[in-house]
């Protein structure tokens, strides 16, 4: 191994993720600054239609990232002091953190054990009184269960946000991702499917969040011509909020490439599945038969006892190939923040637990080439069967 001094499968690090930015991407961007509007231009409200069209919805608000967008959705719902909000604990933080922005309390319901997504029926038992709305996130880019969580809300009136930040592209019973929700978030980071850099959006069907979503993003001011035409008011508390027009120019490109996108990712995933599903060493990400997953992200669960080693070895021998694996997520209740503020200790929530315990995520970005992926799988064996080897060689 090359934690022991042998050669490493690759010269390079291959990182986790990555963006895919090209020669018309990059004078997309160019030519919006050369434009008279740099930002709040007409690349915003375009690239807010093209996304709302693509998605299947009927409003778009493009916000300056995706915990801003997590942050206005969660003002929309009119989140505050005294209210409640279940959502995951595992996410990245994100998620929670827009509650508390909002001066609510996150309360989290335990994940299911295959879906890795938030589980309908422990939903059921986080709901109180306070309760006021439902974060859902669509883990990896598995969807979450749309329609029991509906269902839990409509019986409760609850306002549902879905964290579909890895989701982009992926498909809930052959629906594209978006309008499952009351409101979904989505992210333009650039380990994203698409990237704006940084940047986010707030998709809607509700003409109501719609207008509360721009005020927020805009320091909660309304027009006020009556009073003049330079005339405004603010009747709510906002922020800014706003996302440039360079910005969505890049998105705008990056959008048309989406499709191909998501499919490279689920080739190399598929990939991973062929070399890696009848290894006893590790559990492989499964989707629901009803869920088109978008694999943002290829998380492979150790099965420890299999092993002579920790999750830590095993992490660290990869990264030593060159082999850019991550973590995702440190649940958010193990998070000090969280502990001293909400309550929240170890051994809450099992199944989030057992399965942080186990998981590491491996590259996977649609600019990754064959040989890439390859790589990773030559490496991941080869750091496997020197430790069952071993492992067995103890026995």
């Amino acid at each position: 191994m090359a934690l022991q001094g042998g050669e490493p499968v690759r010269k390079t690090r291959l990182p986790y993720g990555h963006q895919w930015i090209d020669r018309e991407d990059i004078q997309a961007a160019a030519g919006a600054l050369q434009t008279e509007w740099i930002t709040q231009g007409p690349a915003v409200e375009k690239f807010e239609k093209a996304v709302a069209e693509y998605t299947g919805v009927r409003y778009a608000v493009a916000i300056s990232s995706g915990t801003a967008a997590l942050h206005a959705a969660c003002a929309a719902a009119g989140l505050r002091s005294g209210d409640e909000a279940v959502t995951s604990p595992l996410s990245f933080v994100a998620t929670a953190n827009a509650v508390v922005y909002c001066g609510a309390k996150p309360v989290f319901a335990d994940i299911d054990e295959e879906t890795l997504t938030i589980n309908p029926g422990e939903i059921k038992k986080k709901i109180s009184p306070s309760t006021k709305a439902l974060l859902t996130v669509d883990f990896a880019g598995h969807p979450c269960q749309a329609d029991e969580i509906r269902e839990i809300a409509r019986e409760r009136n609850l306002i549902v946000i879905e964290d579909a930040a890895h989701a982009l592209g992926a498909r809930y019973k052959e629906k594209i991702i978006g309008g499952q929700a009351d409101m979904t978030v989505l992210s333009f980071h650039p380990v994203k499917h698409i990237t704006t850099g940084e940047g986010g959006m707030v998709l809607t069907n509700e003409a109501e969040f719609y207008e509360k979503l721009k005020r927020f993003r805009h320091h909660g001011i309304t027009l006020n011509p009556s009073e003049g035409p330079w005339a405004y008011d603010i009747g709510e508390l906002g922020y800014n909020f706003r996302i440039t027009d360079f910005q969505c120019a890049l998105g705008l490109r990056q959008l048309t490439k989406l499709d191909s996108f998501v499919k490279r990712r689920r080739t190399i995933a598929e990939r991973y599945t062929e070399a890696f599903g009848l290894r006893p060493e590790i559990k492989i990400p499964t989707a629901a038969k009803w869920a088109g997953h978008a694999y943002h992200l290829y998380v492979i669960q150790l099965n420890l006892d299999q092993l002579s080693c920790s999750r830590r070895e095993i992490f660290e021998a990869l990264r030593a190939e060159n082999i850019g694996v991550q973590v995702h997520y440190v649940p958010v209740h193990f998070f000090r923040y969280y502990q001293d503020h909400f309550d929240c200790r170890a051994k809450q929530y099992p199944v989030t637990e057992r399965y942080y315990e186990k998981a590491i995520t491996l590259p996977l970005f649609p600019k990754m080439s064959d040989d890439d992926a390859a790589d990773v799988i030559k490496a991941v064996s080869k750091i496997l069967d020197y430790y069952t080897v071993q492992s067995k060689g103890k026995g």
